[in-house]
């Protein structure tokens, strides 16, 4: 199994843990006094969710190149 191949299936479990971390963040963002704490758990959150896509875009994983199919 190659790191791209690991990459795709924790794909979705970083999209579900960075959403409910952004949506816990931006519910604690309503009160006042957590303002800042709650802006700043909602953008973690985006970065979780976001990392599957920015690792790629870093260069850190690379696809794994598919061969041409052969001809009937």
């Amino acid at each position: 199994m190659t790191n791209y191949d690991l990459l795709q299936m924790l794909g979705y479990v970083f999209n579900i843990l960075g959403l409910l971390v952004c949506i816990g963040g931006l519910t604690l963002a309503r009160r006042p006094d957590r303002r800042l704490l709650g802006r700043s758990l909602a953008v973690l959150g985006f970065v979780i969710a976001a990392a599957p896509v920015l690792v790629q875009l870093f260069g850190l994983v690379e696809p794994v190149p598919v061969g041409a199919v052969p001809p009937r």
